[in-house]
């Protein structure tokens, strides 16, 4: 487990990484989206349960234009209002950016092989954008926040995506569920799992917010999800 930097698509920067390599030789690369927290404890140990999967992980430093290196703790209010604010100054579109600048990162660690990614909150949105506006190989988005403004980009999805839904998401209403069911059910390539009473971050690593068991399930099915389009 390490940290890197890597270079902005436009090579006019430079940001961090964390990077969790497996064992052996990767089976395939994962870029891990952080949530509004940055790459904080829960973010990095997502990364090094997927390198005990077998996963070269690397989660990007995507706030290093507004606050590089900053890691907050969701359970102190405190910080959960700082990453609010982080999040409203926060450039989506330069986030993508990175994150394909990560992804040919990895791509060139796994000498060309399959690169996914898996994003958590404010990161299940980037997962489905990377997935619309990206050459990523398969997507993941937990409790994803907004996805109907994003609907009109949904035709330009040409690999897998999933997408975990919170039934009872404090951040994502009923009305904007079913928004995202009625604009992708019938996507070839998306598939929307639900978890009934599930608030969001239910599948974060730890804190008061994670719901074991919905977790567990959610994550079982993620893994299930890479082993069949990732190897």
């Amino acid at each position: 487990m390490s940290d890197t930097t890597i270079p902005t698509l436009d090579s006019d920067g430079q940001f961090a990484a964390y990077v969790a390599r497996p064992a052996g030789t990767p089976r395939a690369a994962i870029v891990v989206i952080q949530e509004i927290f940055g790459v904080n404890p829960g973010i990095r140990r997502k990364c090094d349960r997927l390198a005990e999967d077998g996963y070269l992980a690397v989660a990007p430093d995507l706030f290093w234009r507004i606050e590089p290196g900053i890691q907050l703790d969701p359970d102190v209010e405190d910080e959960m209002q700082q990453a609010l604010g982080l999040m409203g100054k926060f450039n989506q579109d330069a986030g993508i950016r990175d994150i394909e600048a990560t992804i040919r990162w990895a791509r060139s660690e796994v000498e060309g092989g399959k690169v996914g990614c898996v994003g958590y909150c404010l990161g299940g949105r980037l997962a489905y954008m990377t997935a619309a506006r990206t050459d990523v190989d398969a997507s993941v988005g937990y409790y994803a926040v907004g996805i109907p403004d994003l609907l009109h980009e949904a035709q330009a999805i040409a690999h897998p995506l999933l997408l975990h839904i919170a039934g009872d998401d404090g951040f994502v209403d009923k009305e904007t569920q079913a928004k995202m069911h009625e604009g992708l059910d019938d996507h070839p390539k998306v598939s929307l799992r639900d978890y009934p009473g599930e608030d969001h971050g239910f599948a974060t690593e730890m804190g008061d917010r994670r719901s074991p068991e919905a977790a567990d399930r959610a994550d079982a099915a993620t893994k299930a999800f890479f082993a069949e389009h990732l190897g």
